[in-house]
């Protein structure tokens, strides 16, 4: 599992540009099954993404694509870690399949 932290690099006037293809990025991934939540940070300074990836390399890849990434607006720290435990509405994350 794979916490991604975005940062912001450029004005809001340039990510506010960028939110609608932004958008569709997430979605995409999302769609995919990539992605498990989303949303941004608080203060507005970037955002946050939990993914479920087969590697590290392969996220990289994806989150290089994001058109924040690509107009220069931000950028990604990603933070792999195993998850051991979750609340019961969660509990899927743990072995990977979505619930019923």
């Amino acid at each position: 599992m794979y916490l991604v932290l975005l940062t912001y690099v450029k004005p809001a006037s340039v990510i506010d540009e960028l939110l609608p293809a932004h958008r569709k990025f997430l979605e995409t991934n999302y769609e995919s099954g990539l992605f498990v939540l989303s949303g941004p940070r608080e203060p507005r300074t970037g955002g946050v993404v939990l993914a479920q990836a087969g590697s590290r390399w392969e996220l990289a890849a994806i989150c290089e694509q994001d058109p924040f990434v690509t107009e220069g607006a931000a950028t990604y720290e990603i933070i792999e870690f195993k998850a051991t435990r979750t609340g019961k509405g969660i509990r899927f994350l743990l072995d990977g399949e979505c619930p019923k």
